[in-house]
């Protein structure tokens, strides 16, 4: 069993806790804005998963590394430090797994708007833009998941050439690929690429019905770092949850 230790124990720390033993790992430790990390936090820990907020991740990272624990970070809009984690990984000499998204039907989602992508780039009558929906409490917006979506597009497609967000107040360079949010109810998170031509629409669709498929995501990925030493996207490990599941 690899022992974990939850970072942040909102929704997403409730429900890994909730999917640990089904998964393979125990519950070594639950640390939360009532009981920071500590040195003593990492007592009998192998793993730590990070579902807090934004503003703390990095933080946590130097703590966890510090302390030669490995790392998986399912929390999202914190991806202008990336190198700065990294860097945690390499001069600590432990393994940390990041990702937009933990669900392996997003991986999937994600493969095929990339199979979409080398399609359209044929395709000069066809347009393509992006559109996620979550629930009113999600703080970053777009989320890193629909972000991700568009950086995928736009290394497909030649003529995308930026990534522009939210309203426009007029009309949008076609050089730019356009991805917008939605934030309201208690939507768990829902993509959308949508392909229009002058003849017919295309929509690929990704629909979360609730936050189970996120955590054991994260549980697989706490498995596969274990051992590991690097930095590394979910999809790296995304083969292996594959093989698992095969």
């Amino acid at each position: 069993m690899t022992r974990i230790l939850i970072i942040g124990y909102g929704a997403m720390g409730r429900e890994v806790e909730r999917h640990a033993a089904s998964a393979g790992c125990t519950v070594a430790g639950i640390v939360d804005v009532d009981s920071p990390l500590a040195p003593s936090s990492f007592d009998n820990v192998d793993v730590a998963i990070d579902f807090s907020i934004p503003s703390v991740v990095v933080e946590n990272a130097r703590l966890v590394t510090e302390a030669g624990c490995n790392l998986v970070i399912g929390a999202t809009g914190w991806y202008d430090s990336l190198d700065v984690v990294r860097g945690f990984a390499t001069t600590k000499n432990t393994g940390i797994v990041w990702g937009s998204n933990f669900s392996v039907g997003v991986q999937m989602f994600f493969r095929a708007t990339r199979a979409l992508g080398m399609m359209i780039n044929s395709l000069p009558e066809y347009d393509v833009m992006v559109h996620e929906w979550h629930h009113l409490r999600k703080k970053d917006s777009p989320s890193g998941t629909a972000l991700t979506t568009a950086r995928i597009l736009q290394e497909e497609i030649q003529r995308k050439s930026d990534i522009t967000t939210e309203t426009q107040h007029g009309t949008i360079d076609p050089s730019h690929l356009h991805v917008t949010s939605t934030r309201g109810g208690h939507i768990v998170g829902k993509h959308v690429v949508t392909i229009d031509g002058p003849h017919d629409r295309l929509e690929l669709i990704h629909d979360a019905r609730d936050r189970s498929a996120f955590a054991l995501g994260a549980l697989r990925a706490a498995r596969w770092i274990e051992k590991r030493t690097g930095f590394y996207d979910f999809t790296d490990v995304f083969p292996a949850v594959i093989g698992e599941i095969v």
